[in-house]
């Protein structure tokens, strides 16, 4: 099964630069699944893997692969602020930057922060506590690269916790 169509797009200086993208997505989920990952959720730009917890409980890894244009995996790490009572968003950002340090010199560059509120299940109006979330991504040229790349994130320490005091 082919999963990658090759695209050559001209720059500006004449020269060619190649890059692979994919077929299609669903083409993308069967080599993850393959592979053996799980799907957590599929978005538009790209596919979510899952961490299973317990036999019958998945969870977002925070470990996605993107697929429009260009292959890209990305991975979130975050800081929750129950955790470090007192400090301030800077701070608990820094805190979640802090697990992706030794990424940064490997081609991952951060792309996003969030904070995101915790809700109460019981009353979604009751915020119980909140996450600052980063998000670092990495350009690749080839299945095989993403399908090691998420081998390797799966396993990456994602929430900061007390013990990592600076």
């Amino acid at each position: 099964m082919k999963l990658e169509a090759l695209r050559v797009s001209i720059c500006p200086a004449g020269t060619r630069r190649e890059t692979l993208v994919m077929a299609n997505r669903n083409e993308l989920k069967k080599a993850l699944i393959a592979a053996g990952f799980e799907v957590y959720r599929t978005l538009p730009d790209r596919i979510v893997l899952a961490d299973r917890v317990r036999d019958n409980l998945i969870m977002d890894s925070g470990v996605s692969v993107g697929f429009e244009g260009e292959l890209s995996v990305r991975f979130v790490v975050r800081a929750q602020s129950g955790e470090f009572g007192g400090e301030d968003p800077g701070e608990l950002f820094q805190r979640a930057r802090a697990l992706a340090s030794s990424e940064q010199g490997a081609g991952y560059r951060e792309v996003a922060t969030e904070v995101v509120p915790i809700a109460d299940p019981g009353d979604k109006s009751r915020v119980l506590d909140t996450w600052y979330e980063v998000a670092f991504e990495r350009q690749l040229d080839s299945v095989e690269a993403v399908l090691g790349e998420l081998t390797r994130l799966i396993g990456l320490e994602k929430t900061a916790t007390p013990e990592r005091r600076r």
